[in-house]
């Protein structure tokens, strides 16, 4: 196997903790929007930013297992974020979701060709997939 075909380890430590209290602050604010949902409209999608919460917190602890197993020390840091006051401001959770998405796609050219560097690829594609569905969801939402 040459060099090219190994993994960044470096690399691919420093953009998880990149990445990683972005999907923090998915998880805590989907979890904070579904309680502070106020309206009608905001009501019926409330059920759902907490099974999104759920979703985020598991992803969170997979990426940090996943850091740990590398050799990392995971940060604990979660990016802050503004209340959304309703569903005008879906706007501003899917600009936070796509920065997450972002952080997350950085990662995958840095993981190699190894056993070990596919199946994280396979992990964040997994979790990118998800949250891009999600993304879609709040666009459909919001057009509604």
């Amino acid at each position: 196997m040459s060099d090219d075909d190994k993994m960044n380890v470096g690399t691919v430590i420093k953009l998880l903790n990149k990445a990683i209290p972005l999907v923090f602050r998915s998880a805590s604010l989907y979890t904070w929007a579904g309680g502070a949902a106020v309206g009608v409209e905001f009501q019926a999608v409330g059920k759902t930013f907490e099974e999104f919460g759920h979703l985020e917190l598991d992803d969170a602890r997979r990426l940090v297992e996943k850091l740990v197993a590398l050799g990392g020390d995971a940060t604990t840091e979660v990016a802050p974020f503004d209340a959304v006051p309703s569903v005008a401001g879906l706007t501003k959770i899917i600009e936070y979701e796509t920065e997450a998405l972002e952080a997350l796609r950085e990662v995958i050219p840095e993981t190699g060709q190894e056993a070990r560097s596919e199946a994280l690829e396979h992990l964040l594609e997994h979790i990118i997939m998800r949250k891009q569905e999600q993304v879609d969801f709040l666009e459909r939402v919001r057009r509604g």
